[in-house]
């Protein structure tokens, strides 16, 4: 029964709202409630929702108001940016930021907390310009993340900045007794001729349940190249649902990556929109599970303008009763012509119980367009192990080699040489296998 948590979101909003320091947001954000109990939750007779019960998630009630307390110390967070100690990283715990963990060394870029921009007269514009602008306002989550946000990341880099250090966002949670929902917001904007690399991950520290409803806007300016790494590697006590849009202008590059390594029920929505011609737009995943986890991925791009492409490489590998969905949709408008848009989905499932549902879309009413999709359910090929067994593989061995080829070529869009050996270790790691990969291939 949903009815609890209903609620709560109803009866909660008030107390929230005081908790603000700056209330400029209030009207968007008691229309965004009132949308929210206008499509309530989606349940399995929503088509998107079709493969993915939220039962679990939306039958649960959870604390609006998280304990600030927390014993996470300096050491705790380097385990988590492994390899990464010249990087940058903002650390968020409870909800909350704390500079003290945190790492920052760029000067002339407005980095901001996303409360601390809220309170900030001098962002009042950037936000009413930006904020919610390219969300959808027609689902419920979206719409429960605008009436609930106020932590997250906010940032804007300004005209031709490129920033040499990859930003993390950490949003930690811990030393929560009830289970806790966060709703998370990130905005960031890459100006004209601007770079920018940003890496998120959730952890939750403890056995109670973590539902985080996040909400991601990205503008990338003309020739600008914006790039977002999710990595998702969380706990059996945690959900996640994430949307991200993505809105393009021309000539510019972004890439959004995905990889799916733990959670208990994870849905990533993403949206490319596109705003002018010579667009390129990356997206990747990798998702290995095991156990009764889900992990869905719905994809759309939106191609509404000439001469633009788009690349999506999902790779699933589900062990156990996991269970995998992915829905990559992609809409050419009639004067988006000389459109490249190319889809990708290839599962492998390693245990009788393990499912997968794929289903691609096309809609397309331009005539002069490339457009391929392909999507793959199987097992390993007999033959590769074979051959590798007969060099005196073992097994089990043998088998990570190939899962390793198999996921490799969704790691292509990593810049960042430190996250692609991070991506692998965590690779190995989750595919039980104890060697270096770098040795073998």
């Amino acid at each position: 029964n949903t009815m609890a948590l209903l609620e709560n979101i109803q009866n909660n909003h008030a107390a929230f709202l005081e908790t603000l320091q700056h209330r400029f947001l209030d009207e968007t954000r008691t229309a965004a409630l009132k949308e929210f109990f206008h499509f309530g939750f989606p349940t399995k007779k929503d088509e998107e929702y079709k493969y993915t019960n939220l039962r679990e998630i939306t039958e649960k009630n959870y604390n609006f108001f998280p304990t600030e307390a927390h014993t996470i110390s300096k050491e705790k967070i380097a385990e988590l940016h492994l390899g990464e100690e010249n990087f940058d990283w903002i650390v968020f715990i409870n909800g909350k930021l704390h500079k003290e963990l945190s790492k920052i060394t760029i000067e002339n870029v407005e980095l901001l907390s996303f409360n601390y921009a809220l309170n900030d007269p001098k962002h009042k514009d950037v936000f009413e310009y930006y904020f919610n602008t390219i969300t959808a306002k027609d689902l419920a989550f979206t719409n429960l993340n605008t009436a609930y946000c106020k932590m997250g990341f906010f940032l804007k880099v300004p005209k031709n900045v490129v920033i040499e250090k990859p930003i993390h966002v950490f949003y930690l949670s811990q030393n929560q007794t009830e289970n806790t929902v966060y709703n998370t917001r990130n905005l960031l904007i890459a100006e004209e001729g601007s770079k920018i690399e940003v890496i998120e991950s959730h952890h939750n520290f403890d056995e109670t349940f973590v539902f985080t409803n996040s909400v991601t806007e990205i503008f990338t300016y003309q020739n600008a190249k914006a790039d977002w790494h999710k990595v998702q590697n969380d706990s059996d006590t945690s959900y996640m649902m994430d949307h991200t849009f993505a809105k393009q202008e021309r000539d510019s590059l972004t890439t959004v990556n995905t990889f799916s390594f733990g959670g208990k029920l994870v849905r990533n929505n993403l949206d490319f929109i596109h705003n002018g011609e010579n667009i390129n737009s990356f997206m990747n995943g990798i998702t290995i599970i095991d156990g009764e986890q889900l992990v869905d991925h719905h994809t759309a791009v939106h191609h509404k303008t000439p001469n633009c492409e788009s690349y999506q490489n999902y790779k699933g590998i589900y062990k156990g009763k996991s269970h995998g969905v992915f829905n990559g949709k992609v809409f050419v408008d009639k004067i988006a012509q000389k459109t490249n848009a190319y889809q990708q989905n290839n599962n492998v499932l390693l245990d009788e119980g393990a499912s997968v549902d794929t289903k691609p879309q096309l809609e397309i009413f331009a005539d002069d367009v490339k457009c391929s999709h392909g999507c793959t359910v199987g097992q390993l090929n007999e033959e590769a192990l074979f051959y590798l067994r007969a060099r005196g593989i073992s097994k089990k061995e043998a088998q990570a080699m190939l899962l390793f080829a198999f996921a490799n070529d969704a790691m292509e869009n990593i810049d960042i040489e430190p996250l692609r050996v991070k991506i692998s270790k965590l690779l190995a790691e989750k595919l039980e296998v104890d060697m270096e990969f770098e040795d073998i291939f």
